[in-house]
This record gives structure tokens, sequence and C-alpha cells, in this order.
């Protein structure tokens, strides 16, 4: 994965890169966990449509929530922007240059460390929607997650969460295919913070989290399919993911 300049120093080359996204990584995390009490994000018109963990998947008309280096510095000049993604290894692998300085400064994005109480007010959210998030956390932190969800979301307000499918995960490995079904219970050397999972759910594990924080009409849907709005941009992975809706 790494090479050597030839005739000069044996450190690796891209290991400066990967220390700046390190470091940068750090202090977003630092900046998103400091408290700030009675935070409050001002709203569009409804319908308020927000995105928890959202990383780089977007949309237009979403306000995407995230404690990520991206999030950070979202909307700054672009020669930042650009500076940013020259030292973010996952971000080259999922866009070009010209559309990271793109996707982050034509959208909305609140840098929030999602372990804290959620920056809208309460009844003030239409619709939440958060892939591939709420396995990232201890079972006791999604559980606060998803009660604050509830919290934020308007009557008759409605909830997408998206995870990796506890059952495909057993079915890969019962299938032989054991290298890729360990993949979701275990990081690999040098992932990020943002990186392991740290619960793993199946549908009825799902339905059990949203109805204890107080949703109702749970409801597996299928990929691209559901009350939530643009899911023909949100949705991916739909080879692994579980997709569930929830209402207030």
């Amino acid at each position: 994965m790494t090479t050597r300049a030839p005739g000069r120093s044996s450190t690796p080359a891209p290991a400066r890169p990967r220390l700046v996204g390190r470091l940068a990584d750090g202090l977003a995390r630092r900046l998103a966990a400091r408290p700030r009490p009675f935070r409050r994000i001002p709203l569009p018109d409804p319908p308020v449509k927000v995105n928890l963990g959202s990383g780089l998947e977007v949309a237009e008309g979403w306000i995407h929530v995230d404690g990520n280096i991206h999030t950070l510095f979202a909307g700054w000049p672009p020669l930042v922007v650009r500076l940013l993604y020259r030292s973010a290894g996952t971000a080259r692998r999922l866009v070009t240059e010209d559309e990271y300085v793109r996707l982050l400064r034509a959208h909305r994005f609140v840098h929030h460390d999602l372990e804290r109480p959620l920056p809208f007010a309460d009844d003030s959210v239409d619709f939440v929607y958060s892939s591939h998030v709420l396995e990232h956390f201890h079972r006791e932190v999604a559980a606060r997650l998803l009660a604050e969800v509830r919290r934020v979301l308007r009557p008759r307000g409605y909830v997408r969460i998206c995870v990796p499918d506890l059952e495909h995960a057993v079915a890969l490995y019962e299938a032989g295919d054991k290298e890729a079904a360990l993949g979701y219970f275990f990081a690999p050397e040098g992932a990020g913070h943002f990186f392991p999972h740290r619960y793993m759910y199946d549908f009825a594990l799902v339905r059990t989290a949203l109805e204890t924080a107080g949703l109702r009409e749970v409801r597996r849907c299928g990929y691209r399919e559901g009350r939530v709005p643009d899911l023909e941009r949100l949705d991916n992975r739909p080879e692994e993911t579980l997709y569930v809706e929830a209402a207030k």
C-alpha cells in the first residue's frame, strides 16, 4: 500500500498526508464534542429534513449533521477545501477533488457530535435519515440518539434507519466467506475513529430499539422504498443493508 521515494528516506511517501488527515480528524472530533448548551440550528421552512451521520452521502434540501472533518470545513474557501481533500484518504476513494469541493460548498452541513443532544428544537423536524451510523455507537449511546430523534421529530414525522444487516453477515460466515463476515465486527489496523462497529442489528433488534425510544409503526422497507423522501439519492449498499422506518 505504501511506496518509497528512490534514493531518499525510507519513510513511506504517503505518511505525511495520512498524519495530517489523522490530526484533522482528531481536531474535528474534539470540536464536535465540546459542550454547547442550548445550541439550536436555524431551520428552513417545512418540510425540514435532517441526515444524521451523512458523511459525503448528501442530497439537496437536507441538513447534513456529522462530526467528521469534512463537515467542519464545509463552506470554507475552495483552496482550504482542496487542501483538506488531499489529506483525506477516504474522500479520495469516493469522489474527485472537484466533486468534493462542490459537495462541501453546495450543501448545508452542521458539525456536531451525535453522542450529544441534537441541536434542534422539540417537534421541529419532519424527516430524519441515518445510513450506516447507528452500528458505530455502543447500544446505550444509540438508544439515546434514537430518543433524541423522537424528541426533534414533529408528530407524524418519520425516521429511516439503515444499518448493516446482521443476518447478512451471519449468512456470509455460514457460506464460508468468513473474512467478509468478520469485517462487519472487527476494524482493520489503523482504522479511524468513525470506522469500528460497536453493535450490530437485525430487524428485530432495530424494531426494539425504535419502539423503546417511543417511536411506532416500525416496518421493514425495501431499497429506495419508503415514506422518507429522496431515497433515490440517499439509499446505498442494498446488498448488505437493512432499511427500517418508524413514525412519531
